[in-house]
């Protein structure tokens, strides 16, 4: 007789147990996974009942359950992610190089929501920083001159030659660690720079580390040997901080077992699915654990070699929903973020979206929303009887017949033994259904909408938003999702499968007989995997090939070893070669395995040009890294096949109605376990197993497999009309759709590009017009581009239509705000003709300020969408490019007096003509070096044409195929719905914004004491003392604001004039973060809005005016003004700190985060990216490898930011040692005035700028310049810290 088999799946709501009885035959059960007053752990709670109910013999529940007749137990848990979810690990000491402590709080400096004026950033998983007095400098691959001839230096692994700057003090860091033991520190992560290449140090302080007493010692060599130590130094933080938790719990689960648990084979599912022992469970490794059991499930079971059709696996679960693609083989990220965490481990491709079946379901100004909010599991959804107040997709189901409470477990209740409560969900959806028909009543009279049809537009609004990350794994990579099988499992997916696969096209869905425990039982079937990986970082050339197969041998030579040690035999083992490709100078990087011929280079180029788009030519290949893979593959649990049948048709065991679209339709209910092989039903009907629900829809059809699987055919749905009359929930689906389209371009846009600006720094943005020009959706890329794409848009409809309307001269003359005709052009010979048309199939590229741009390096390239022979919408990207020419490297100067000297300008110039792109024309224009209409003197820097020509023209014709994909994206809109529709929900997701903001303005009018129309002003200064003024009159009667910035100081003898466009951006971002509701931002939020922008002042400057500052500087001061007008948040470090360096050879851009301003509630967030960018810093290791600097110094600084009741955020020190001569520009502000507090608040800290020369000799540089630097000179940029909210409280 054989013995139990369990795979257990702990999540954060239920614990699922698959177990393989001895005479081979399976058991499914289900258990809350926190229950404490009936068991103090669920999956050995759930080992308990199946041993006692199969072997019919008592297992009480106080004593160690007797493991003797258990052969194996794989689990896959949620206990570490759930503890770092809510930061509940060991307490941790992070011990970094000297001068970097903070490098891991800053990270990349982003924030992840960009209209949150609170800025959050995730809190920290480690309690104290110690740096040591440790640093090594990478030297490259030949020899360079050591920066102390008495410096130790020498070659490593990489090939890279190695310099010791200083060599850690063991001796003073033994009383460091010391006292972090006595405040009750356990655990120690080790995070040096370059110490993949070097790991010494690391690895001489983890030895001292061990012997003070640490019970935990993480290193970043060891636990992620990869390059950046921003993601790897947060994954080794992540392993010290849970892998003491993990430790924890197994001890305590195997504790409650007998001694016989020493022979059961215990295995935990490590992240990138594959199986490793108990005892080698570590927390890096576990943040995945129970969605990767799910995905080795699908793919194990709905892969077929022989059809080799890839394969959607869609996980919905109560809190989230997981989808990812399998196409005969795993698809594994290494660098990821999980609760504001980076993460680089290997890691299966799982993508999150924040809805699932307890997704709280919400109204807020007119517009349907599903989470991202979960109702959790306690109290959980209003059907589950414990008191939940807040409707959940979950309830909806119930309402709408597609959950049968009585099929459903009894679970329910405070004695746990009750039915979902429908009853309940009815009263709370009518209670909803009278909200959203009063408010319809006022804004959309007509529309009364019954309790089905509201629940079933959040069922609806719940399929648009779980489809969306499923197109950025399959469209947005170059993957048709139509031609994939939808894999469905998890407790919640089977009621929503259906309707995703038709909304994407699919035509066939796969269903599980386990689908609702399928993580559970995919460990059944996981192999033991060893994952390791060497840093090498050298070229991909014959003479490192010894090296690489070396390097490799070794690593296969070590997996296969310890799977040797395990008992596995060669033919269970399998090994699988891999090289982490990438272009020279880029980071994107492609995991490339072993092809069969050997040849990396075909394999790689074929997956990038899929990937990509295109192969750039000419470019050397990068081997950052080799790896080996070793399965070890394990005995499966056996799929269990149902019992032949006679019968022809299967019985349903009731009927019931279900709601369908409009109507409630007669639906059969089927028992999974009465069905036999080849059993059919077709939709509508409800199957039912012990763990899960399958809807099949009207016009599909299900078929039983042997095995109890179903595979349902997906027709084509009775599509309901849609006019063009308001709908309450059409207007969020279609919300939904208009931001798909700018997000897939966004992808499109970035998977494309070739340049670290945007392809790394994300410095670009992608949006959807309408006809005439006004914002439709704009994916949250930078605030920036914000308002300037649309001004962008609408000056090419006015400058290229076909005939002009009478007047049309005097309009486009004066423009939308009085400026004077436009100057004629230094490309006059390259420009378009105005009124010349726009005919399909033409690109428009422009940057002028003058026609909608923000800075000349922002170039926006626009298409038409054609219908009917006219443009119906219009798509566009702006991208910022390192360079388009100008005075200097990265077309950033900081004492540029007209626009000539920053680089190409150009108002509208056709990219594309009749489908061709002008290739030769555009390198002409930018190559062509711009003329100033400026008297100079003759000392004058000379202005040259792109210094990066390649580039720039790769990532224009991404930005053609970002626009291109938008186009195709929308077209398949209008031939779902029509034009007229399509058209008319723009105008109603608008008009739902404009509502909104009117909304907001009144009750600010309101909290503010305002008269029924009243003025509130706000002034600031630049730093060279020009002014910002602005009044604020708010009409509380109709919603309405005037922004007249009359008062502002004449345009500027520099480079801080801010186009119009950049004032318009700036408001329509802080309109949306004053916004609290989660609308789409579009032009709607403008419409109650006027602007007074005087003529030829800083903000609405003559169209030869340099602006790059303005761009970059004066849009922070104009939102700092706005926001103080509205008293919503004291004033952010008003900056982006621009720092330039290069030479003929190379260059190198970056912009520097600070402190954050404080408001009512809230502390300002220290060292992130505030307001008008979000730009990403490059990570210091890649930074180092790639240019000639050190980084001495990244690092909070701390007090600068200012004192009041609610504190500013701190700033940031930078400080960067040059290792040959270059120059060097700053670009930057609040150097003189500080960013002001509100309500009391005391001010930020000033920012400073200084040269620190070899010698020592310390010079100050003002806000603003440019200079030369020798080698081992240094620059030491202070970012201003954010002003405070309310006066300091009273000592």
């Amino acid at each position: 007789m054989g013995k139990f088999r369990f795979s257990i799946d702990r999540g954060g709501t239920f614990t699922d147990i698959s177990a393989e009885l001895p005479d081979g035959s399976h058991y499914v059960c289900k258990l809350l996974s926190e229950d404490t007053a009936n068991y103090p752990d669920a999956p050995r709670e759930g080992i308990r009942r199946i041993l006692e109910q199969f072997l019919k013999k008592p297992f009480p529940k106080d004593e160690p359950v007797d493991a003797s007749s258990i052969e194996w137990i794989r689990m896959g848990t949620t206990v570490a992610t759930n503890a770092l979810l809510e930061r509940k690990g060991t307490p941790t000491l992070l011990l970094a190089s000297e001068g970097l402590g903070d490098v891991l709080q800053i990270g990349d400096q982003s924030r992840r929501k960009i209209f949150d004026l609170k800025m959050r950033k995730a809190s920290l998983i480690y309690d104290k920083v110690v740096e040591v007095q440790e640093r090594v400098r990478l030297m490259g691959a030949d020899r360079l001159e050591p920066l102390d001839p008495d410096n130790r230096v020498e070659r490593v692994h990489t090939q890279e030659w190695v310099e010791v700057l200083r060599a850690p003090d063991m001796d003073a860091l033994r009383g460091q660690l010391e006292a972090a033991l006595r405040e009750g520190i356990r655990s120690v992560a080790v995070v040096f720079m370059h110490s993949t290449a070097f790991p010494e140090h690391e690895q001489l302080v983890g030895r001292l580390c061990e012997e003070v007493g640490f019970e935990n010692v993480s290193l970043s060599s060891s636990v992620m040997p990869m390059v950046k130590i921003v993601p790897r130094g947060q994954t080794t933080c992540v392993d010290a901080y849970l892998t003491p938790i993990i430790a924890t719990y197994l001890k305590n689960f195997t504790a409650g077992f007998s001694e016989a648990i020493k022979n059961v084979d215990v295995a935990f599912m490590m992240s990138d699915g594959g199986l490793c022992p108990m005892e080698q469970f570590r927390g890096c490794r576990s943040i995945l654990s129970g969605p990767a059991g799910g995905v080795v499930g699908y793919a194990a079971t709905t892969w077929s070699d022989e059809r080799r059709t890839p394969v959607i696996g869609f996980d919905m679960g109560g809190t989230s929903t997981d989808v990812s693609r399998f196409a005969g083989q795993y698809e594994h990220v290494y660098d990821s973020e999980v609760s504001g965490v980076t993460m680089q481990a290997p890691q299966l491709d799982i993508t999150t979206v924040a809805a699932g079946g307890g997704s709280r379901l919400k109204f807020d100004a007119g517009m349907m929303h599903v989470g991202p909010e979960s109702v959790g599991a306690e109290p959980g959804p209003v059907c589950y009887r414990k008191g939940g107040k807040h409707l959940a997709v979950t309830d909806a189901n119930l309402v709408l017949g597609r959950i049968l409470p009585e099929f459903f477990p009894h679970i329910f209740g405070e004695s746990e033994d009750q039915p979902l409560d429908r009853t309940a969900a009815l009263a709370a959806f009518q209670q909803l259904t009278d909200e959203i028909n009063a408010y319809n009543a006022e804004h959309n009279p007509g529309e009364t909408l019954t309790v089905e049809r509201v629940a079933m537009g959040f069922v609806d609004v719940a399929n648009a938003s779980m489809c969306r990350p499923i197109l950025s794994i399959t469209e947005a990579r170059g993957f048709s999702a139509s031609n994939h099988i939808l894999s469905c499992f998890g407790g919640a997916g089977g009621q929503h499968a259906c309707a995703i696969a038709r909304n994407l096209g699919m035509s066939q869905v796969f269903v599980h007989r386990y689908s609702g425990i399928l993580s559970a039982y995919g460990l059944g079937l996981a192999d033991v995997v060893i994952d390791n990986t060497v840093p090498l970082g050298v070229p991909y050339e014959e003479a490192n090939a010894a090296l690489f197969e070396r390097e490799l041998v070794k690593l296969e030579e070590a997996a296969g070893g310890e799977l040797r040690k395990r008992g596995f035999e060669e033919g269970r083992i399998a090994l699988h070669r891999f090289l982490n490709l990438r272009f020279k100078g880029h980071s994107t990087c492609i995991m490339t395995p072993r092809p069969p011929d050997g040849d990396y280079v075909r394999a790689f180029e074929r997956e990038y040009l899929r990937e990509f788009g295109f192969v750039p030519q000419g470019r050397a290949l990068i081997v950052d890294d080799v790896r080996v893979r070793a399965v070890g593959c394990t005995e499966k649990v056996k799929q269990p096949e149902l019992a032949a049948t006679t019968a022809p048709h299967p019985t349903p065991v009731t009927t019931t109605r279900t709601y369908f679209g409009t109507e409630y339709l007669e639906t059969n209910v089927y028992r999974l376990k009465e069905m036999g092989p080849g059993h059919t039903v077709k939709g509508p009907a409800i199957v039912i197993d012990d763990t899960s629900t399958v809807l099949v829809e009207p016009n599909c059809s299900a078929e039983i497999s042997a095995h109890g699987n179903l595979t349902i055919e997906v027709g084509g749905a009775k599509k309901g009309v849609v006019s063009t009359a308001l709908d309450t929930v059409n207007l969020a689906v279609f919300s939904n759709r208009f931001m798909s389209i700018a997000e897939q371009m966004g992808k499109t846009l970035q998977r494309t590009s070739i340049s670290t600006n945007i392809k790394e720094r994300l410095d670009f943005s992608c949006a959807l017009f309408g006809p005439d020009g006004g914002l439709v959706a704009n994916a949250p890329h930078l605030p920036v581009h914000l308002g300037a794409m649309q001004e962008a848009v609408r000056w090419q409809i006015r400058h290229l239509r076909r005939e002009a309307r009478e007047g049309g001269e005097a309009e486009e003359a004066a423009g939308a705000g009085g400026t004077a005709p436009p100057a004629p052009s230094a490309w006059d010979s390259w420009e378009t003709v105005r009124g010349e048309g726009w005919r399909e199939g033409e690109v428009i590229m422009s940057n002028h300020p003058d026609a909608g741009g923000s800075h000349l390096p922002d170039i926006t390239v626009i298409t038409p969408v054609f219908s009917g022979g006219n443009p119906v919408f219009y798509v566009a990207s702006r991208g910022h490019h390192a360079d388009i020419g100008g005075i200097s490297p990265g077309s950033m100067p900081p004492f540029s007096r007209c626009l000539a000297e920053e680089g190409m300008s150009i108002r509208s110039f056709k990219l594309v003509r009749g489908g061709s792109f002008q290739e030769e024309a555009v390198a002409a224009m930018l190559s062509k070096p711009g003329t100033r209409d400026v008297a100079t003197s003759e000392h004058a820097l000379p202005i040259s044409g792109t210094r990066n020509l390649s580039d720039n023209l790769a990532d224009l014709k991404a930005q053609v195929a970002a626009n291109q994909k938008g186009i195709g994206l929308v077209a398949e809109l209008i031939a779902e719905y029509s034009l007229e529709v399509v058209q008319a929900y723009m105008t109603h997701v608008q008009n739902n914004a404009e509502y909104a903001v009117r909304c907001m303005l009144r009750n600010i009018s309101r909290v503010q004491h305002l008269g029924e129309v009243d003025s509130v002003t706000a002034e600031d200064f630049m730093d060279d003392g020009s002014a910002i003024r602005l009044r604020l009159t708010i009409d509380r009667r109709d919603g309405t604001a005037e922004f007249d910035f009359t008062g502002t100081s004449p345009e500027s003898y520099g480079n801080c004039n801010a186009p119009r466009a950049v004032t318009f951006s700036a408001i329509i971002y802080s309109l949306r973060c004053l916004v609290e509701d989660d609308i789409p931002l579009n032009q709607g939020c403008l419409n109650p809005i006027s602007v007074v922008l005087p003529p030829n002042t800083l903000l609405s400057p003559s169209p030869t005016a340099a602006v790059v500052g303005g761009n970059v500087l004066t849009s922070q001061r104009v939102t700092d003004v706005v926001l103080m007008a509205f008293k919503a948040a004291a004033c952010s470090q008003g900056c982006m700190n621009n720092l330039t360096f290069g030479d003929q050879s190379m260059g190198y851009y970056e912009t520097i985060a600070g402190g954050a301003g404080a408001g009512p509630g809230w502390h300002g967030e220290s060292a992130v990216h505030s307001h008008m960018t979000n730009t990403r810093i490059t990570d210091a290791e890649i930074l180092e490898k790639r240019y000639p600097v050190l980084l001495r110094e990244f690092s909070v600084r701390r007090g600068s930011g200012g004192k009041g009741e609610w504190a500013g955020g701190d700033g940031i020190v930078r400080d960067i040692q040059f290792l040959r001569p270059l120059s060097v520009g700053i670009l930057s502000e609040r150097r003189s005035l500080a960013p002001l507090g509100l309500a009391g608040g005391g001010a930020g800290a000033r920012g400073e700028n200084y040269v620190v020369r070899a010698g020592g000799h310390v010079q100050f540089l003002g806000g603003k310049n440019t200079f030369m630097v020798a080698r081992n000179d240094r620059i030491r940029i202070l970012a201003p810290g954010g002003g405070a909210y309310g006066p300091p409280a009273e000592k």
